[in-house]
């Protein structure tokens, strides 16, 4: 079984991914100004609900 070092990012999204996303959804990569507003809606979202995300998570690791 691998071992995370204490500091290893656990997810990540890159530019490329958002890139690739946006592809997908409105047929165009993003502008840099997009980017920038589509990196702020992502921390917004993701820290908004993330004890959601976490709970949701435990549950399930512990069958409950």
């Amino acid at each position: 079984m691998e071992t995370l070092q204490s500091n290893e990012i656990v997810f990540a999204i890159t530019k490329d991914d958002l890139q690739y996303e946006a592809k997908e959804k409105i047929g165009r990569e993003l502008t840099d100004e997009e980017i920038k507003i589509a990196k702020k809606g992502l921390e917004f979202g993701l820290l908004t609900s993330i004890d959601t995300v976490y709970k949701t998570i435990f549950s399930e690791m512990i069958g409950q």
